[in-house]
């Protein structure tokens, strides 16, 4: 009945039913039209637009030449700014930094993430052939240089530089949210396994100034954990060692392990693998974090299912997990007293603490 032509029409114009129809129309178009307000974001980014309007209230033809647009060209953007509340009109061709402009602005990993979408909508732009296995060569794959390859310890610095900075913007808008979520005050040593170049472990140890850190990544990301150590003034209790999680034992003496979106980004054999080699890791008893946006997040499933589900395809690794399915994973893996952690922006992550068996 909803899909009749007949009833949709009628359904528009009945007093009681009119508001539902037009907030589904409306549900509907943005879907389709997501893909443009994307792009509208990008180029927002891209211009430094919001580095600009945070200067002040400006016209057009101010902004026009600080974007290098034609006049008519920064007045369509800015007009769609607008629509999208990325900007806000102050009086006749006069534009402001908006609120939810000035929090892209205030985070560099919104940012870099935007701008790193590029290569997403290229490996997307025919999403069939990619669910049928059927695209080729993808960005994303090239750009996760450790995915996809036999000896991933063997990538070179070079190859991991642009997605460590990546991992490190994008961690900085979770990393808080997990050690508010988990206190480390009762642990003395954190293993983070794929922790990049170390910013979950920054934030942790400045958090617990008596806590050590470890992290444990492929040997050219750890070898750029190690300057980040020495720059934030750690070395005296921050370590970076390099080798393959899934070949190498994990270093030993550490009271709780952390994986920081790492599951998520391997496919399930992996990603068991994982859990083990934690397990294996630490001492009975000791605590395994798990953090990462997951499947069916209450008010956010779009994020977990429909983002990460088709990033994590066109990358050709991993897929969101639903916590029941985190949950037959930690046991399988040696893990009991598992617990689902409240976080504060559940979009960004979830988490979850497990305990060693006995």
């Amino acid at each position: 009945m909803l899909s009749n032509p007949g009833f949709q029409r009628w359904a528009v114009a009945f007093p009681l039913t009119r508001w539902i129809a037009r907030r589904q129309s409306r549900e509907l178009f943005d879907i389709a039209a997501g893909f443009v307000y994307s792009q509208i974001l990008y180029a927002c980014v891209q211009l430094r637009l919001f580095e600009i309007l945070a200067e002040g209230v400006q016209s057009v033809e101010q902004l026009a030449g600080r974007l290098d647009l034609p006049p008519e060209g920064a007045r369509r953007l800015l007009r769609a700014a607008v629509s999208l509340r990325l900007a806000e009109a102050r009086g006749r061709d006069r534009f402001a930094l908006s609120q939810l402009g000035a929090a892209v602005l205030g985070n560099s990993g919104i940012t870099a993430m935007v701008s790193h979408h590029a290569m997403a909508y290229a490996d997307l732009r025919d999403p069939v052939a990619l669910l049928r296995g059927e695209v080729g060569e993808r960005e994303l794959l090239k750009y996760w240089a450790y995915v996809g390859t036999e000896h991933p310890a063997a990538v070179a610095e070079q190859a991991v530089g642009g997605y460590s900075e990546l991992m490190a913007d994008s961690q900085r808008l979770l990393a808080f949210d997990v050690v508010d979520a988990y206190s480390l005050a009762d642990h003395q040593c954190l293993l983070d396994v794929g922790g990049g170049d170390g910013t979950f472990l920054v934030t942790a140890a400045k958090r617990w100034p008596h806590l050590r850190v470890i992290l444990f990544d492929l040997p050219a990301v750890a070898e750029r954990a190690r300057a980040r150590f020495e720059r934030e003034g750690l070395s005296d209790r921050a370590t970076a060692i390099g080798g393959d999680a899934l070949r190498d034992p994990l270093p030993e003496g550490a009271d709780v392990v952390s994986l920081v979106r790492v599951l998520h980004d391997h496919d399930d054999d992996v990603a068991q693998d994982f859990l083990r080699s934690a397990c294996r890791a630490l001492p009975a008893g000791g605590r395994l974090l798990v953090a990462e946006p997951m499947s069916g997040t209450p008010g956010v499933e779009r994020i977990g299912d429909a983002y990460f589900g088709f990033y994590l395809l066109a990358m050709g690794s991993g897929r969101p997990r639903a916590p029941s399915e985190l949950k037959q994973m930690l046991r399988a893996a040696g893990f009991g007293g598992v617990r689902q952690l409240p976080t504060r922006l559940p979009l960004l992550t979830q988490v979850m603490v497990a305990r060693r068996s006995d």
